[in-house]
């Protein structure tokens, strides 16, 4: 009977134990964030610093769990999933969010942002940069903040050595009538091809050069079949840290808060990881005999000059009013920050 007891007793507190654990590790809320990069890139590193701060800072009411490698979808399905509340999270680049808020393509605009870091990041911060996070409401998304992710640079099997060398290239570029008009204002020609065709189109001549940050060109190895690189920065890759409302109008004020300075703290380790990739990859494209030059300054300010009317106008196209008030915004912030 006294063995009996103690069993007794020891499975009570085994159960107390056990139930304390599971008590203390379930959380009140919790978040499936899906994106399309791989594990071993920056967006990803920083999601999961992001989700340690937050399940620590709130005790573990809040986790969220990361599925990185499109392993919720691709990125329109994922959005999609955000939108109705199958998924309660993404981190999706600019570039995959146009069809959801014509507003956001004003990230395609080039030299939108200044080449100076802490000036770009004022102006993500400030009036422009929180107008752009509101225009998402109205479509079903909570944004609560941006990330950089690189900026694309100018690649060709052509000179690229001045302005006028761009007259009669032919560039790959995504489907965007911005894009086509960014490359029509130099007198180049821009033809939209699905990414995964780029290579061979490079390799064959069905176009001349592309536009990418340097660690795509360098991991998608878009350099052996390319000549000739200008370090431009030309094209700002924007990251939205994107919720849905729902579940985040579920959140208490003080998680609330939680989430969006974790994501805000991250965001600068996330930026040196971006920056140190494309040092690596610059120096790979550079030991395979590629030509790199920089965009001059002078070339810098006559192509802000030929492609910023053509490519405004072709923003304001689709986004319309609403667009027109952010234009306004960000040439009044870009001038007070630059100017």
């Amino acid at each position: 009977m006294k063995l009996s007891g103690r069993i007794v007793s020891i499975a009570l507190a085994l159960c107390m134990v056990l139930g304390g654990v599971i008590s203390a590790g379930a959380a009140e809320f919790e978040a499936r964030i899906g994106h399309i990069e791989s594990a071993l890139q920056p967006r990803h590193q920083g999601l999961e610093k992001v989700a340690k701060l937050v399940k620590e800072r709130t005790n573990g009411a809040v986790e969220f769990k990361i599925f990185p490698s499109s392993q919720l979808g691709n990125q329109r399905q994922i959005n999609e999933g955000v939108q109705f509340g199958t998924i309660e999270g993404t981190v999706s680049a600019a570039a995959f969010l146009g069809g959801f808020n014509p507003s956001v393509s004003i990230m395609d605009i080039p030299f939108l942002l200044p080449t100076d870091r802490a000036k770009a990041q004022e102006l993500r911060q400030g009036k422009f940069g929180k107008e752009l996070l509101k225009s998402f409401g109205p479509r079903g998304f909570k944004a609560i903040a941006t990330w950089p992710n690189g900026r694309k640079n100018f690649t060709s099997n052509k000179p690229l050595g001045s302005v006028e060398a761009y007259k009669g290239q032919r560039f790959r570029v995504m489907d965007s009538k911005i894009l086509i008009e960014q490359f029509s204002a130099i007198g180049a020609s821009a033809i939209a091809l699905p990414f995964g065709e780029l290579y061979t189109a490079l390799q064959n001549g069905v176009v001349d050069g592309e536009e990418n940050p340097l660690d795509t060109i360098q991991r998608m190895k878009f350099y052996e079949v390319q000549k000739y690189l200008v370090l431009s920065e030309h094209g700002a890759m924007e990251d939205f840290i994107l919720f849905n409302p729902m579940w985040w109008d579920s959140l208490p004020a003080k998680y609330q808060d939680v989430i969006t300075t974790s994501f805000m703290e991250v965001m600068p380790g996330v930026e040196v990881h971006k920056e140190q990739a494309q040092k690596d990859a610059l120096a790979v494209i550079k030991k395979a005999g590629v030509k790199v030059s920089p965009l001059s300054d002078a070339d810098r300010a006559t192509m802000r000059s030929l492609m910023y009317p053509k490519t405004i106008a072709a923003y304001l196209d689709r986004a319309g009013s609403e667009g027109e008030k952010l234009v306004k915004l960000y040439e009044a912030e870009y001038k007070r920050i630059v100017e």
